[in-house]
């Protein structure tokens, strides 16, 4: 379950232990808020999230902004390669579903 949280700040180890104990697997400060939006205009929604560090209070370590760039950096190439899979059957299914 993707728990969402308002940002723009991290999470602390008190939120993280709230939202474990009411089942979170993840947590993340967008995707809700832009899927909630998109629909409200009538938009049909697939979200995809990376997720990029622990949770507070996970490890000893500090999360920090350049944790979640590296981590960002490092995947690009894999979550590159699934968008180009994954639009083109978004496509398909979209002109299949108006023709």
């Amino acid at each position: 379950m993707y728990a969402a949280l308002a940002g723009p700040s991290y999470e602390t180890p008190a939120e993280i232990r709230y939202l474990r104990a009411i089942g979170a697997d993840v947590v993340g400060m967008s995707t809700v808020a832009e899927v909630i939006a998109a629909r409200h205009l009538g938009i049909r929604v697939l979200a995809i999230s990376c997720i990029t560090n622990l949770a507070a209070g996970m490890t000893s370590a500090p999360i920090t902004h350049q944790e979640v760039l590296e981590t960002g950096l490092r995947v690009r190439g894999q979550f590159t390669a699934l968008l180009q899979a994954v639009i083109p059957q978004m496509a398909d299914r979209l002109t299949r579903t108006k023709g």
